[in-house]
């Protein structure tokens, strides 16, 4: 009797606010792809409830915000309150982009679970969303 192979993991990659820097993204977004996950890339200046609406459509385990504009301390408590009121408690959520180190303790304690900074190698972040991804149900 034969296994089947796990699906792979679906990864949702989104730029929420008016930050118009995506190249971090589209590279976290190639690597991950390429790492066998699939990638759903929303492109630029995505509302929080565009990114929840997104993650219910295409039923992801995983979002990834990438943020460079500062804005972090607003967008992110919105996206969770999105994805929470859309039922979506389980996924994982990680953050890259660049964060100052005394706001990332604040974004763990509203529900980020990893916030990856310039310089993370894509190996860390591809291992810690294959390790940390829920299972699909």
């Amino acid at each position: 009797m034969s296994r089947q192979p796990a699906a792979p993991i679906r990864v949702l990659v989104a730029k929420p606010g008016l930050d118009g820097h995506d190249r971090g993204a589209k590279v976290v977004a190639r690597a991950l792809r390429d790492a066998g996950f699939e990638v759903i890339y929303t492109g630029l200046h995505q509302t929080p409830e565009m990114i929840a609406n997104t993650a219910i459509q295409e039923d992801v385990q995983v979002v990834g915000l990438s943020i460079l504009s500062g804005a972090h301390a607003v967008l992110v408590p919105e996206v969770i309150r999105r994805l929470k009121d859309a039922g979506l408690s389980d996924v994982l959520l990680v953050v890259g982009g660049i964060i100052p180190d005394s706001d990332i303790s604040e974004l763990k304690t509203l529900g980020v679970h990893m916030v990856f900074t310039p310089g993370t190698p894509l190996p860390s972040v591809v291992e810690y969303i294959r390790n940390h991804a829920p299972q699909r149900k």
